[in-house]
């Protein structure tokens, strides 16, 4: 087989998931991570329809999955005083599987720890390639030369950044900070969201752990360095200064959160995703932004791009132009649905907000409320799932 040794930058969901398809078809992953653990908590994702649940069964991880999921019951949009304007069964808007993102990185980390070697603590500074290989020199650690070196690194990838010079990066104008709470509002397996004009905060609490989310709508970009913990913090303690409900509280407790977590909502559009022997999977060649289905997208193309390396015999020039051509249709669904996604989550003005909590206020009796769940579910199916086989065990 040709190109066996495979390095891949991320290790959040794309990275570990194609670790695990690339080792399962004979190749030998490296994973390199900036963060020097895993990162825990976080925002909650989903999987839905039969592609997502296949790829999940596959891997053989599935009743894990099922077994952390959030089980989320209900969601309320309350006003300043705690009172409830509007809300929804949780299942309208999840998925098949909805997870806490941590919960899912831990899952993928244990079904690939001992199948890949991976690197933490280090990140890439430098790419060469040439007809044999890539040169690959690291922050922390001697330089190494793989086979091939892909990029799953999400929306800020380094190897995006280092190899593909003509990405065209559209923000959508969501900004948000994750983080955990305590439970002072005494949540069970249920969502309170507050909406002003242009922000929300949200406190989630779920098996035992409570997430809060604090989001902006603007319309022009907020400058911020992506490794600048404290300056995102004073970014979120300004934007909310005076906001009404549990906010005050937020803030005290975001500023000691050993989670913290702050980015904006992007897309990321590319003529191609490969160049030579460099290519990108998941968030960092095609992030589609909040409700874009971007984890099972991530897991999907994983096992699409170990399947065609593995069905080219380890040719990228072959294998990076077939997996382009089948995941095509499913990102740019994702995309599609996406947009938008900001005015949704914080509406710009109060009547906006008025107007989105008395949809919500009726959607529980309307007649077309699973249609909501079905056109989701139907931009994540986007795909004819091929079927690889796998060579016998060692």
């Amino acid at each position: 087989m040709m190109n066996r040794t495979v390095l891949i930058s991320g290790a959040s969901v794309a990275g570990p998931a194609l670790a695990y398809w690339l080792h399962r078809q004979g190749f030998a992953p490296t994973v390199v991570e900036r963060a020097p653990q895993l990162r825990g908590g976080g925002y909650a994702v989903d999987f839905r329809g039969h592609v997502h649940l296949s790829v999940l069964r596959q891997m053989g991880i599935l009743d894990e999955l099922r077994a952390n999921e959030t089980q989320l019951r209900t969601m309320s949009y309350v006003d300043g005083d705690g009172r409830r304007v509007a809300g929804m069964p949780a299942y309208i808007f999840a998925g098949d599987i909805e997870i806490r993102r941590g919960d899912l990185a831990k899952v993928l980390y244990d079904a690939t720890r001992g199948s890949a070697e991976y690197l933490f603590d280090d990140t890439i500074t430098a790419l060469r390639q040439d007809a044999d290989g890539v040169d690959v020199t690291f922050a922390n650690r001697p330089p190494r030369r793989f086979d091939l070196v892909i990029g799953a690194d999400g929306a800020h990838s380094i190897v995006r950044r280092l190899a593909f010079p003509g990405a065209r990066v559209e923000e959508a104008g969501l900004y948000g900070a994750v983080f955990s709470t305590t439970n002072f509002l005494g949540l069970d397996r249920e969502a309170h969201l507050y909406n002003e004009p242009g922000r929300m905060a949200s406190i989630f609490s779920v098996r035992g752990a409570t997430t809060a989310m604090l989001s902006l709508n603007s319309p022009e970009p907020i400058a911020y360095d992506h490794h600048d913990v404290e300056q995102q913090r004073r970014i979120v303690e300004e934007r909310f200064a005076g906001a009404g409900w549990h906010v005050p509280e937020l803030l005290r407790q975001m500023r000691t959160a050993p989670d913290f977590y702050f980015d904006s909502s992007r897309q990321i559009h590319l003529d191609r995703w490969s160049t030579g022997r460099i290519a990108l999977a998941g968030d960092a060649g095609y992030g589609a932004g909040p409700g874009g289905n971007g984890t099972g997208t991530a897991v999907v193309a994983a096992y699409v791009l170990a399947g065609e390396l593995a069905r080219a015999d380890g040719d990228h020039t072959v294998a990076f132009e077939r997996y382009e051509r089948l995941l095509r249709g499913l990102v740019a669904a994702g995309q599609k649905q996406a947009a938008g996604g900001a005015g949704m989550l914080a509406p710009a003005t109060w009547r906006a907000i008025h107007w989105r909590n008395r949809f919500f206020r009726v959607l529980p009796y309307l007649p077309t409320k699973g249609m909501i769940k079905k056109m989701a579910t139907k931009t994540a199916v986007a795909i004819d799932l091929p079927t690889y086989p796998l060579p016998a065990a060692r």
